[in-house]
């Protein structure tokens, strides 16, 4: 299991930053487009809207950007994003529940990925499905340790709950999706 080829080197990057040609604001966003598909990722794995998501990427940019002083580079960035798209996903959430839409126009993206094959199609859309069925702080947990491959001590530290917290919900969250998958398949 090579996590380390996942995660950008927050040090080297730190070090760019010392260069004077090169300020912080400028490291922040070369390691905010690094991860910019799994930022997009994370953000439809936690149920955002495909319509939705190219804002929530823009919120994610300027919550880091905010952030990137405070942060620690000597940890692996993914799981501080991670917690940031969670909480801005869950903010949007309650703000999408408080509003009552008018009229929604779902427009086809442009960009089709057509070799994709059907099967791997089908599956990812019961994944997702699935995934939507479970609690949004179970999802998060699910997401970060089976999908992204974070161990359960970042995962508590970037989403600052308890360890066995974590393991709580990840149990749950494992048996919610496989009851959830069991009924779609039917």
């Amino acid at each position: 299991m090579q996590l380390s080829a996942k995660r950008p080197d927050l040090r080297a990057i730190s070090d760019d930053v010392s260069s004077p040609r090169i300020d912080a604001d400028e490291a922040c966003l070369r390691a905010f487009q690094d991860q910019l598909d799994y930022i997009h990722r994370t953000l439809l794995r936690l149920g955002a809207d495909l319509s939705d998501v190219e804002d929530l990427v823009q919120d994610v940019f300027m919550a880091l950007r905010g952030a990137w002083q405070r942060c620690d580079k000597s940890r692996p960035l993914r799981p501080y994003l991670f917690g940031i798209a969670f909480r801005i996903v869950a903010a949007h959430r309650r703000k999408r529940n408080r509003e009552v839409p008018l009229g929604l126009v779902d427009v086809p993206d442009a960009q089709v990925d057509f070799d994709a094959s059907v099967r791997t199609m089908q599956a990812r859309r019961l994944i997702l499905a699935a995934l939507d069925r479970v609690p949004l702080p179970r999802r998060a947990v699910l997401i970060m340790y089976e999908l992204d491959d974070i161990p359960v001590a970042e995962i508590a530290s970037a989403l600052k709950i308890p360890l066995f917290t974590i393991y709580g919900r990840l149990r749950k969250g494992r048996r919610e999706l496989a009851a959830a998958v069991r009924r779609l398949t039917r």
